[in-house]
């Protein structure tokens, strides 16, 4: 590949390999993750250089529930959630490299594909870090949970979905760095297309010896890629959702699609709260994130719609003065 071809990290979601209404089978992820990647295929045909991100919310649940079952049924040592998302990174990188490289081969592109395990440093004194919200792993009693406090430090909120059901929070700091940032811009544009970050990456932080230690949290994924397209300079950002388009009013009579926003009304819609937290909301602050740290363009549609330039929800700084 060409130093000038355009480089873009792709965020996929965590519907790229296991749907709602699905058992999560291999098969079922396997077919997923051919169909999403397929999508992609056109990016190469352009020549572009490639970083791809991926989700891994229903693989680390999972791993989770059987994590907390094979303590109470054999005894076994509880996994730290750092190991969990270190274990489900290789896990799901190793299904879209495989997987990739068969589709790649399949329309006759040769395209190297590495998939790394990421280290993604937070700040230790982020104030998230003592306000956790976000939710892991099973449903617990009231019971249960005190006594999971109590022996091992956890922290329990009340789960709105199942009365007197509890669950444990844990807190998710946001990424200022990750590990081998120059290593994967390399790779990246020497034409390898890289599985990197998955999951948000592993939240690490380096103490005061300069030794890498784990935390108990987890990363927003889309922000994690944001950060990542920011440090190793890339053009663009696609974040691939459930949706073509971003939507103001989304699902109300009122409801307007936004196919082209600049920095500065994108963060009057935020602050207005026009897009629901917990799912457009920190999407498009990774949006944001990445057009005000160097990035031409970032871009929210649904992972079909890719190749149809018709689609898609386009962030830039293009616009931020008013001149069209």
């Amino acid at each position: 590949m060409s130093e000038k071809s355009k480089l873009a990290v792709i965020a996929l979601g965590g519907n790229a390999l296991l749907r709602d209404n699905q058992q999560g089978t291999v098969e079922e992820q396997n077919m997923n993750t051919i169909n999403t990647l397929e999508s992609l295929i056109y990016l190469v045909r352009e020549g572009y250089n490639l970083i791809i991100s991926h989700g891994n919310g229903p693989q680390v649940g999972n791993l989770l529930l059987d994590n907390a079952a094979g303590v109470e049924l054999y005894g076994n040592a509880v996994m730290p959630l750092d190991v969990c998302v270190a274990f489900t990174q290789g896990q799901v990188g190793y299904m879209i490299e495989r997987n990739l490289r068969n589709v790649l081969s399949k329309h006759g592109l040769a395209r190297d594909v590495v998939s790394m395990v990421s280290q993604v440093v937070v700040d230790k004194d982020d104030p998230a870090m003592a306000n956790p919200v976000k939710r892991v792993g099973k449903i617990y009693t009231r019971e249960e949970a005190d006594r999971l406090a109590a022996s091992k430090g956890w922290q329990f909120k009340e789960e709105p979905r199942v009365d007197g059901g509890w669950r444990r929070v844990v807190p998710s700091p946001e990424p200022v760095d990750f590990l081998n940032a120059g290593l994967v811009e390399r790779l990246a544009r020497e034409g390898n297309i890289v599985i990197t970050a998955g999951g948000g990456g592993i939240p690490v932080y380096v103490d005061e010896a300069g030794e890498v230690r784990p935390v108990e949290g987890v990363i927003d994924k889309d922000l994690a890629s944001a950060m990542v397209g920011s440090r190793v300079n890339a053009d663009e950002l696609y974040i691939l959702t459930d949706v073509p388009y971003i939507y103001k009013d989304y699902k109300k009579p009122t409801q307007q699609v936004l196919e082209f926003l600049d920095y500065k009304d994108t963060v009057r819609y935020l602050e207005a709260g026009t897009f629901a937290e917990g799912s457009m909301a920190p999407k498009i602050r990774a949006c944001l994130h990445f057009v005000k740290h160097g990035g031409s363009k970032a871009v929210i549609t649904e992972a079909t719609r890719l190749e149809d330039r018709r689609y898609g929800s386009k962030i830039t700084m293009e616009y931020e003065d008013g001149r069209r």
